[in-house]
């Protein structure tokens, strides 16, 4: 599990070709950074630097889940699946660098809703489940370059790992404990991995599985999305997966009267614990739910969804540029040590530095390179 941290400063730490500048997050096994990929003549991108922990680096069945991680996400190239760049190693830390969205993922989207006091639509948990879909879709019948089935199953759809970007892009993340058939490091009959109360009946008992269990945990995410209810619950692991085999699922309706029963057709579909009475394919939920949509009165638009999260986080929209800002100006500050330059901390007001933003963006530069150039021409003509 990954625990999610206040943005910790690294102080700009040197990792290859990288530079670490906030640490994120830090799971039982990686730590996740923000992190800015630097080129040549003044190249930069932000990504998303996971890294396997210190402590681990030497114990090869985790560097061997590791790798099955980046090798099996690499092979993965969809709008709605979060991009892997690179798979990589410095000195004796393996990492994967991955695409940076800049948004939030739907366990902390409609707990902050709730705060405001604004009920999550169902539309939008109609219209990001259906992108879901897409994406988990697109892994499912993913082959390899002979063209045979790879049997991707992702294992982990949970409301931590789709997140929605300030543009209303839908992503998948973290396929971590996803498998395909013929990974070196197979599950070992039983085991089971992912988190309990979005498991599927085959999950929670460790039987093999197929895409039918993604369709199940999503309709786990919807349910939950729809009613503000989590669906399986339970005292202990034990009785959270008693639940999951063997409780009663009631209607999407008996906490939402409001739900219509259409929505709930697709819902009850999707959570058949039976998988061979599920949708056999997450392109057949997609369907019914674009059908729903193409119904509804109003039918949603990436842009309709990038505007509620805009407003939705309008407090910390503001703060997560300015970080990023500041992590540019660190690094136009400390120079590069490749082209000979010396460290140099530039200290701005929040005025200086928005101005600044303005100019830069208004040509097209870096904060870098614009600092760059008004000290050489202040140098130059003073």
């Amino acid at each position: 599990m990954t625990r999610e941290l206040p943005a910790q400063r690294t102080g700009g730490l040197r990792f290859g070709k990288y530079v670490l500048l906030d640490r994120l997050a830090v799971g039982g096994m990686a730590e996740i950074f923000l992190a800015r990929q630097e080129g040549l003549e003044g190249f930069e991108k932000t990504v998303v630097i996971k890294r396997i922990r210190p402590h681990l680096s030497k114990q090869k069945s985790f560097v061997q889940m590791f790798l099955d991680e980046a090798r099996l996400a690499a092979q993965l190239n969809h709008p709605n699946i979060v991009q892997i760049h690179e798979l990589g190693q410095v000195d004796d830390s393996y990492f994967i660098a991955m695409e940076y969205v800049f948004g939030r993922d739907m366990a902390r989207i409609i707990p902050k809703a709730e705060r405001m006091g604004i009920a999550f639509p169902a539309v939008y948990a109609l219209k990001i489940a259906s992108s879901v879909c897409e994406g988990l879709h697109y892994a499912h019948e993913r082959t390899d370059a002979w063209g045979n089935p790879l049997h991707i199953v992702h294992r982990d759809v949970t409301p931590e790992n789709v997140f929605v970007s300030f543009d209303g892009t839908v992503k998948i993340i973290d396929f971590g404990i996803a498998k395909a058939r013929g990974q070196t490091g197979e599950t070992t009959a039983g085991e089971i991995k992912g988190k309990l109360s979005f498991m599927s009946p085959e999950q929670a008992l460790g039987k093999p599985l197929d895409c039918r269990s993604d369709i199940f945990s999503l309709g786990v995410v919807l349910y939950e999305w729809l009613t503000g209810f989590r669906l399986f619950t339970g005292d202990s692991e034990v009785a959270v997966l008693r639940s999951i085999s063997e409780g009663k699922i009631y209607g999407p309706s008996y906490f939402k009267p409001d739900i219509p029963p259409e929505v709930e057709a697709v819902v009850m579909r999707a959570l058949e614990k039976d998988r061979d009475r599920r949708y056999p394919s997450a392109w057949e939920m997609q369907r019914d739910l674009d059908h729903l949509l193409a119904e509804s009165d109003f039918r949603p638009s990436s842009m309709h969804l990038a505007n509620f999260l805009k407003q939705l986080f309008s407090d910390e929209l503001e703060a997560e540029q300015a970080r990023l800002t500041r992590a540019s100006e660190t690094l136009a500050g400390e120079g590069d040590a490749r082209r000979g330059g010396k460290a140099l901390r530039l200290h701005l007001d929040d005025a200086d530095r928005k101005a600044l933003q303005r100019v830069a963006e208004r040509n097209g530069l870096t904060l870098e390179e614009l600092a760059r150039d008004v000290l050489r021409d202040w140098l130059k003509y003073r």
